[in-house]
């Protein structure tokens, strides 16, 4: 009888809870509003010809290496950041590998590292969802092979400083140290300054959340070309779509549309920290498009309140350490209106029925 991999019998599952998501979707840390009208406009040009075509990602990869400051050799396109983990875990771990994350973050490091047979090492996050640089650093040991930090972290929208994360890179030599900035446009922090330097350093990028583009699913992973070399390797020639390929140099062309739609997100998510303030919901201060707040035992009325208004919002209750927690995605101003203008009508009728703690 055929049977999977005893890694993968063993490994979690990713479940995203793709019911129906029609009204504000608020709970994926999509972009609300979509990409660069200049992107649909590049769609509309495509051509069946275009479609025909095994597609070619190294003038585009060129484009990308500009944009970033980098050398070609040094970046590679991939499907999403997602592949991008997939990638550096097939790459550099062997069964029985230790591949170290914080806890709670990003699900698909964990999911990707145990298909290799890789033990995941947890590292549970400080007071207040606090990086836990002294645990990292405790934790490595002579079999880590691989360490993954998403900076900001999703889904407490916390950060590392470049220094405590230079400091797990210098002191784990013989691992891969990836630092996943999904979020850096609304951070503004990037350790890519640093790659040259730092040879067993990666860093990923995706054009899902500014830029609007995670139905295209395209992202970026930079490292040194000495290691990228190796990389490369291990991936399929065509793993980004040609459509993709198409439109993503025109979404970097428009950066006014990207620095407008992340200066709404972030002054968007000021507003809703001090709607939570008002109303005493604990809260991550988030350097994310998210906030990450804390309803305690009414986390399912307040989801489903929410639901009712039309509004999404992701419930992080199951994460470690999260129980009671919610993460909510900011976005257009208009949405961020829509959003508080609901928390005024549910967050007093919750406190109303049970305080909410954290």
């Amino acid at each position: 009888m055929l049977s999977a991999r005893a890694a993968v019998i063993a490994m979690q599952e990713y479940h995203p809870p793709l019911g129906d998501r029609s009204g504000l979707r608020l709970d994926f840390n999509e972009n609300t509003v979509g990409a660069s009208p200049r992107c649909l406009r590049r769609l509309q040009e495509l051509t069946l010809d275009d479609l025909a075509r095994y597609p070619a990602r190294e003038p585009v990869e060129r484009e990308v290496a500009a944009f970033l400051g980098m050398h070609p050799q040094q970046v590679l396109l991939t499907n999403g950041v997602d592949e991008g983990i997939r990638l550096l875990c097939e790459t550099y771990l062997e069964f029985g590998d230790e591949a170290i994350v914080v806890a709670p973050t990003f699900a698909m490091y964990e999911i990707s590292a145990s298909a290799t047979g890789a033990r995941v090492v947890a590292v549970p996050a400080e007071k207040d969802f606090a990086f836990p640089l002294k645990g990292m650093l405790a934790a490595i040991g002579p079999r880590t092979r691989l360490i993954a930090i998403a900076n900001p972290n999703n889904p407490t929208g916390t950060t590392a400083s470049a220094e405590a994360l230079l400091q797990i890179a210098k002191a784990a030599p013989q691992a891969a140290i990836l630092i996943d900035e999904a979020y850096y446009e609304f951070f503004g922090e990037t350790l890519l300054g640093s790659i040259s330097e730092v040879s067993n350093l990666f860093v990923a990028r995706t054009f899902s959340k500014a830029y609007g583009l995670a139905g295209l699913r395209v992202g970026v992973l930079v490292g040194s070309e000495e290691q990228m070399r190796l990389v490369r390797r291990a991936c399929s020639p065509y793993n980004v779509n040609a459509v993709a390929l198409a439109v993503l140099p025109t979404a970097l062309q428009d950066a006014e549309y990207v620095s407008q739609y992340v200066a709404g997100t972030r002054r968007g998510r000021q507003r809703l920290e001090e709607a939570l303030s008002q109303y005493k919901v604990p809260f991550c201060e988030s350097h994310g498009n998210f906030v990450l707040a804390s309803f305690g035992s009414l986390h399912k009325e307040f989801v489903l309140g929410m639901s009712q208004r039309g509004i999404l919002v992701r419930d992080r209750s199951s994460d470690p350490g999260c129980s009671g927690w919610v993460r909510i995605t900011l976005g257009a101003e208009a949405h961020t209106d829509r959003l508080v203008a609901a928390l005024s009508e549910i967050l007093p009728s919750l406190r109303a029925t049970a305080e909410v703690v954290r």
